[in-house]
């Protein structure tokens, strides 16, 4: 790859230039103006012979409640090893209106890390989550009338598991009442909505291979059971088909880049806590055609994001990681309980353990903060060669590639051990699904034993019993522990995961399992963020972060 005369460009690259780079003809991408680009997904069957680059996870230790970084790290090291000569690409989810107008902030990154345009990116962006709201939301509309002209398919009302979405954190939608005013109306059921990151549809488009999968995969949805128990599927609705239409341009992944200029494919954004938690296997598979390293993230830490992209993704795209980051910082050892061994550096060596169990050898990436010591540094840096694992400090926040070189340098020397070996997934697909659940949380979240309620254990038979014990599982959990108690920080040892709900996400292809209370939708906080947003005269934004 020819070296770039300059890493910072201000303005940005236009996106054509941005394609040349990764050997893309301009006249076959989509733009959406000067800096933004799709890229069709035909483009994966005209390059199906070309080999795949190496792909590197960036994932975690258990975060702090302000997060340890892992999109600056994911940008920050792309930076770095296009520094260091390689063709190198990222791939990140699209950012959710919910966490950005509400406490968390955008998802493109900070400092000298970031993708651009940033605040295009964290708004509407391309309209790729409106798609998928309009999807979800025609099948609940379906669903709905469907019931109003005689519910030919025996549905039970009370029994209907689909919900609307929209991208926005309001807990006043999370439980309604639909229906009301008379028999032209509608039939009065309870209902809800889920955030549209939550939504089974968007975890669909993140999984599907092509057109014609997510079609099928549409049309496996659950939407509700009969009387009897019986699943009810969309394709019985007939909604799949139109599904499909509302979803046809969500499909290309979207390319953009860092300030650096890396290219940067950001596509799709399922929540880490009730779904996957990763960017498509499209824009993954397509930059690996494209690139000679490609670099992305999880969601959470390795016990959640790290864990559902190799049992999920992994499993389903066929992908075979060879690099793996965990995340760290000061502030999370010091959250956890500090430098010992039940604390903070317990919970970090737990994580090292897990990225170990899949048979993969992790770097840790120590993201550095303004007012760390250097000393505490060390100490991380030192416990770290304990275990066997390499270290390194990164001030990519503050300089950009440059503060990441001896981390892409170390990522580089990680592939290259990694290299021969091939990912080992956590259970095996004919494991009984109660097996799966135990093999994670023994495994990976360090608990004694599970205790399945008495609505947990009702499910495990219907699902069984429906055909769906097959499929992966999707643990979701507090992300704030290695356990379901959000309390128990550092390394919880001896606990029983309580386990209080199963649910099919057949379109998906894998069951969902809510440990605790997990929320599908979200609140704002007392001051949300985008109380701090408006408009300049001159048109421009103010408040936006």
């Amino acid at each position: 790859m020819p070296q770039t005369a300059a890493y910072n460009f201000d303005p940005p690259r236009r996106v054509a230039e941005v394609a040349i780079e990764l050997g893309l003809d301009p006249e076959v991408i989509l733009p959406h103006g000067h800096y933004i680009a799709k890229i069709p997904i035909d483009q994966l069957a005209v390059r199906s012979e070309h080999p795949d680059g190496d792909l590197v996870l960036v994932t975690a230790m258990t975060p702090t409640p302000t997060g340890e970084g892992k999109t600056t790290t994911t940008i920050g090291l792309g930076d770095a090893l296009r520094r260091l000569g390689k063709r190198a690409m990222i791939c990140l989810r699209e950012p959710s209106l919910g966490p950005y107008f509400g406490i968390k902030g955008g998802g493109t990154g900070a400092g000298r890390a970031q993708v651009v345009p940033a605040e295009d990116i964290n708004l509407h962006f391309v309209g790729d989550m409106y798609s998928v709201s309009k999807a979800n939301n025609l099948l609940a509309a379906m669903v709905d009338n469907h019931l109003q002209h005689g519910n030919d398919l025996g549905i039970d009302p009370r029994r209907i598991v689909l919900r609307r979405v929209i991208d926005l954190n309001d807990r006043a939608l999370r439980e309604i009442f639909i229906g009301l005013g008379g028999v032209k109306h509608g039939i009065p059921r309870q209902d809800g909505f889920n955030i549209t990151p939550a939504s089974e549809v968007m975890a669909i488009l993140c999984l599907a291979r092509d057109f014609a999968d997510l079609g099928r995969r549409l049309g496996n949805m659950v939407v509700g059971f009969t009387h009897s128990g019986k699943p009810i599927q969309a394709r019985s609705i007939q909604a799949d088909g139109a599904m499909q239409v509302l979803l046809r341009d969500a499909v290309h992944p979207n390319l953009v880049q860092t300030i650096e200029g890396t290219p940067a494919l950001v596509h799709g954004g399922p929540f880490a806590n009730i779904a996957q938690g990763t960017n498509t296997a499209i824009a993954t598979r397509m930059a690996l055609k494209l690139a000679d390293i490609v670099v992305t993230e999880a969601g959470f830490a390795s016990d959640l994001g790290a864990e559902k992209f190799f049992d999920i993704k992994c499993r389903i795209a066929g992908l075979n990681p060879n690099g793996v980051v965990i995340v760290a910082t000061v502030q999370a050892v010091a959250h956890h309980g500090g430098f010992t061994e039940d604390g903070g550096l317990g919970n970090l060596a737990k994580h090292i353990e897990n990225i170990r169990l899949f048979n993969l050898e992790p770097v840790v990436a120590l993201n550095r903060f303004e007012g760390d010591r250097d000393e505490d540094l060390q100490k991380i840096v030192d416990f770290c060669r304990q275990q066997g694992v390499e270290a390194v400090v990164a001030n990519h926040f503050s300089d950009g590639g440059q503060g990441a070189i001896e981390l892409g340098e170390a990522v580089l020397q990680n592939i290259e051990s990694n290299r021969p070996r091939r990912l080992r997934f956590a259970y095996a697909l004919e494991m009984p699904l109660r097996d799966k659940i135990v093999a994670l949380a023994q495994g990976l979240y360090g608990a004694r034993d599970v205790d399945f309620d008495r609505k947990a254990k009702q499910d495990l038979r219907l699902l069984e019993t429906s055909g769906y014990g097959d499929l992966p599982i999707c643990i979701a959990k507090t992300p704030k522990s290695l356990s379901d108690n959000p309390r128990l920080i550092g390394r919880p040892r001896d606990f029983l995961l309580e386990v209080n709900e199963l649910r099919i996400s057949a379109g998906a292809g894998f069951v969902v399992v809510i440990c605790g209370e997990i929320m599908t939708m979200p609140g704002l906080p007392k001051i949300p963020a985008a109380a701090r947003i408006k408009i300049m005269p001159d048109g421009t934004a103010t408040g936006l972060t």
